[in-house]
């Protein structure tokens, strides 16, 4: 029902402009119909200016309006020293001016804008509090690691959540494929846990981008109009909000992050599990997931050895580690 509303009154908005394009085309003596049309135009140009502000922050919007004041004044000055000096300039050589003015004003000041902190930071105490919020989108919720980094007391602010997020869990928690329905539950688990948390706030907002139809679109919207970043463990989402200008925070990022270190030469025990890819190569893994390369490791399949680290390669999926056994690093050693 708002969406149609909103729909009506801008549908009366271009009515009217055409209305009072229509009625003034007469004093600037060209047709009415001409006049209807121009007038639509700027109607229509006034409603996508609207469309475009929804996903404006506020302390943007207002210090933009500023600075073009104040632009608009100093070009209103340039321009009547041009029309005293040029009088043929006529109105164009008073408006451009306070055109121009308005843009380098505006854009000035919005280029600017953190030297004006201080003074956000009283007029727009909701908008510096924006900045802690963080948008949770669907893949995180299931993926469920949020708890225990919550948990931890890492992340601060708060935590929200849209009901069109809320939407495409249920709608994966009905699903007929098991897997995809478990998910959906599990989704839903992780959501209470993270509610009933003493170290976060969670908070379900109705907030949504009419106009788009996309999850991962809508998110980017979102931060971009509430100031918040979006945290996530899509990959493509990630890249989709940098490239948007809207902080992201990533978990396998951070998971990455916090892998141990490991250095060339650095000894390490471990398990091999399965044979690798080329020959003779076995494959283990630590504790937190890194994958273990051990070259000729397949003849200690499911045994516990020591080994020593050769190179190690990090890639967007993680980190792999290569390794020889350690017998053969101590008999190259007494080759040599």
């Amino acid at each position: 029902m708002k969406v149609r509303t909103v729909v009506v009154v801008r549908a009366v908005v271009i009515a009217l402009s055409a209305y009072a394009g229509a009625e003034l085309a007469p004093a600037l003596e060209a047709p009415a119909l001409a006049g209807g049309v121009g007038g639509a135009l700027l109607g229509g140009v006034a409603v996508w200016l609207e469309t475009r502000a929804v996903g404006v922050p506020m302390e943007r919007l207002f210090w933009g309006t500023v600075g073009g004041f104040f632009g608009i004044i100093a070009g209103l000055a340039v321009g009547t020293a041009v029309a005293s000096l040029v009088p043929n300039a006529g109105m164009a050589g008073v408006g451009l001016p306070a055109l121009l003015g308005a843009y380098l004003g505006a854009a000035t000041v919005l280029r600017r804008r953190a030297d004006l902190d201080p003074v956000s930071a009283v007029l727009f105490p909701g908008a510096r509090r924006g900045d802690l919020s963080k948008i949770l989108d669907t893949s995180v919720i299931i993926d469920g690691r949020i708890t225990d980094i919550c948990e931890t007391g890492f992340v601060d602010g708060t935590l929200i959540v849209p009901q069109f997020v809320l939407h495409e869990l249920q709608q994966i928690a009905d699903s007929g494929d098991t897997l995809r329905r478990n998910r959906g539950k599990r989704g839903f688990d992780v959501l209470q846990r993270l509610q009933r948390s003493a170290k976060v706030r969670v908070e379900i907002t109705d907030a949504d981008v009419p106009h788009v139809r996309e999850v991962d679109r809508k998110l980017i919207e979102l931060g971009k109009r509430l100031g918040a970043k979006v945290l996530t463990n899509d990959y493509n989402l990630n890249k989709m909000a940098e490239l948007s200008g809207v902080p992201v925070l990533n978990i396998n990022e951070l998971a990455n992050a916090l892998k141990p270190v490991a250095l060339p030469g650095e000894a390490m025990r471990v398990q091999v599990v399965r044979e690798g890819k080329e020959a003779g190569q076995g494959v283990a893994y630590l504790d937190d997931g890194t994958m273990v390369v051990v070259d000729h490791g397949k003849r200690c399949l499911g045994q516990t050895i020591d080994v020593v680290v050769t190179s190690v390669l990090q890639t967007t999926a993680g980190r792999m580690i290569f390794a020889r056994l350690r017998d053969e690093e101590s008999a190259g050693s007494r080759g040599a």
